[in-house]
């Protein structure tokens, strides 16, 4: 069915010196490099993923997993809305075997900058990308979001608060596997990570899940994105079950020029 739609002190003195050469290097490397590594943008450039998309059903009693291709397309250079030096993407959803037309599905626009990389799509703005690229390197990336971003959507409470989220990196695994798809050179960008009651072992008790990370190959662009938020509420009225609200959607290069 189709569907279109965050080691100790010690150890590391017991450390040979070379290791600890090296390793300082590699650090070095990466603060070195410059964001365009990660995500290059050129007008004809595509990447094509596969989403599989987390819906609730039935008043929030079911849930179900749509999937699809979508197919992201660096149509233009242009200037973003604040009229700095942009791109602007175009999306296309196809099914799983892409066997029907490309459909087109939105826009939006990618500017990098100086020192960051910024995406602004349904006037939601983000901060992607900032440097230097070092585990210890963090962010504001939701600073410019309006409280509750999510609210005419979705009547959750998890989206409170989303301007204090702390994005930082994690270089220490530049691996990365998914659904039998390999990338090298990877670095993720970890957003948010919170959970209550989760897996709900008392249905009886409120629950919430939020999680969100995404993942950068050099030389290729975004290869990996996990955006969950739900949240579960009892059914105080003592007639079973309760409801779930939100979303999920995971996503993954397939295919890119």
């Amino acid at each position: 069915m189709r569907s279109y739609p965050v080691p100790g002190l010690l150890l590391w003195a017991l450390l040979p010196f070379l290791f600890f050469s090296c390793d300082k290097q590699t650090l070095e490397n990466f603060k070195n490099e410059p964001l365009s590594d990660y995500l290059p943008l050129q007008v004809g450039k595509y990447i094509t993923y596969r989403v599989d998309s987390l819906i609730f059903t039935n008043f929030g009693r079911n849930e179900e997993t749509h999937s699809y291709l979508v197919k992201h397309t660096i149509e233009a250079q242009i200037q973003d809305n604040l009229g700095r030096p942009s791109y602007r993407v175009f999306r296309y959803t196809n099914d799983t075997n892409a066997s029907g037309p490309w459909i087109p599905t939105g826009s939006y626009f990618i500017t990098p900058l100086n020192n960051s990389v910024e995406v602004i799509e349904d006037n939601q703005r983000f901060i992607k990308l900032y440097l230097p690229i070092s585990d210890k390197t963090t962010w504001k990336g939701n600073k410019y979001l309006a409280p509750n971003p999510y609210n005419t959507l979705f009547s959750f409470s998890n989206d409170d608060g989303m301007q204090d989220w702390d994005y930082q990196y994690d270089t220490e695994n530049s691996t990365f596997s998914y659904e039998g798809n390999n990338y090298n050179n990877v670095i993720s960008v970890e957003e948010a990570n919170e959970s209550f009651n989760v897996p709900i072992a008392n249905p009886g008790a409120y629950a919430s899940f939020t999680k969100s990370i995404e993942r950068y190959s050099k030389n290729t662009g975004l290869i990996f994105r996990d955006f969950t938020m739900w949240e579960y509420q009892p059914n105080t009225g003592g007639g079973g079950g309760g409801y779930q609200v939100g979303f999920g959607l995971t996503m993954w290069m397939v295919d890119h020029n």
